[in-house]
């Protein structure tokens, strides 16, 4: 069984988010990229099915050079080999399109991305990359197993839980319940270093969208104290002030 797990490049929690160009750029200096985490998730199932019953992982990423070092991490956790599409990626749109164009020269029987990225939380790239390959797709599940190639899944909907099958090749996205994240251990981080690396130029496809400007959220407010005896004055201030009612 051959997996492909997509990766994305995400700025971590943490970071001070400012802007460029008179703020139509993130501004990347100083900034700790790390491996979204939904991607990892993906990442650690699919190790974890083909330790079992055999077949190897390949990751994959959209983006820039700056980019490889969450690739080497995913390596390191135990990937067989990895592809960095050479390119910046502008939306979920254009990076589905350059997978889809890699993958449709490759035989994989399923392809994992996360949930969604930390970053945009747009949560596109699954189901655009099954259009794309004309392929079945199942979106945030929170478990899989393989049999007879034949993928089992579970996913959480309103009100319960949805069992459900589906012939491979398809494409799943991973929910936070999937498994638990690995850590690289040194084996791993040595043996990443020699692992390949395959860098490929992107397909020719149009870009259709482009950021007009970003802005920050408006800063918190301070804290208004309302008696309990006031509440006709709190009734005001959620009316005229917050007005949420």
């Amino acid at each position: 069984m051959k997996i492909l797990v997509c990766v994305s490049n995400v700025p971590d929690t943490t970071t001070k988010i400012t802007f460029t160009d008179n703020n139509t750029k993130f501004n990347t200096q100083g900034v700790q990229f790390i491996i979204n985490p939904y991607d990892e998730l993906a990442l650690t199932r699919a190790l974890e099915m083909t330790e079992k019953q055999g077949g190897t992982v390949t990751v994959i990423n959209v983006g820039l050079n700056d980019s490889e070092p969450s690739i080497r991490k995913a390596l390191a956790i135990g990937a067989n080999d990895a592809v960095r599409i050479n390119a910046e990626p502008v939306d979920a749109y254009f990076v589905a399109e350059q997978i889809a164009a890699y993958v449709k020269n490759e035989a994989y029987d399923l392809i994992m991305t996360g949930r969604e990225s930390i970053d945009y939380n747009g949560g596109q790239v699954c189901g655009l990359l099954a259009e794309m390959l004309d392929w079945p797709s199942v979106n945030v599940i929170c478990s899989i197993d393989i049999e007879n190639d034949e993928a089992k899944m579970e996913r959480d909907i309103d009100g319960g839980r949805e069992v459900l099958s589906c012939k491979l090749p398809m494409v799943v996205s991973a929910q936070k319940e999937l498994t638990e994240p690995r850590i690289p251990n040194m084996r791993g981080i040595m043996a990443a270093r020699s692992k390949p690396l395959k860098v490929v130029e992107p397909a020719a496809v149009s870009i259709t969208t482009y950021s007009v400007g970003f802005e920050l959220p408006a800063a918190k407010g301070a804290c208004k104290m309302v008696m309990p005896e006031e509440a006709g004055k709190l009734i005001e201030l959620l009316h005229n002030e917050a007005k949420v009612i």
